[in-house]
């Protein structure tokens, strides 16, 4: 098995900073219907190759990989919002 995957990452049309990232050849519309809702329209962002030692800017890419051959996608939630306290 290849240390290289093919991966499509789309954007939420719902939320900011939400992505899904998917293996090259699977259909969006394959994923769960309550994901679905939550995560609204997938919007196409980028394909990328993905390694186990690839830097992504906010989770590891094994993590990534691992979600991807358990569940066969991998949600990435937009980083948490900091509170203004005044």
């Amino acid at each position: 098995m290849s240390d290289k995957h093919l991966i499509s990452i789309y954007r939420s049309s719902k939320r900011e900073g939400m992505y899904v990232f998917l293996p090259r050849e699977t259909d969006p519309a394959t994923l769960p219907a309550s994901l679905m809702t939550y995560f609204g329209q997938p919007v196409h962002a980028m394909d990328l190759v993905l390694t186990p030692d690839r830097k992504l800017a906010r989770a590891s890419a094994n993590e990534v990989l691992q979600a991807i051959g358990d569940q066969g996608f991998y949600l990435q939630m937009p980083p948490k919002q900091m509170e203004a306290t005044e």
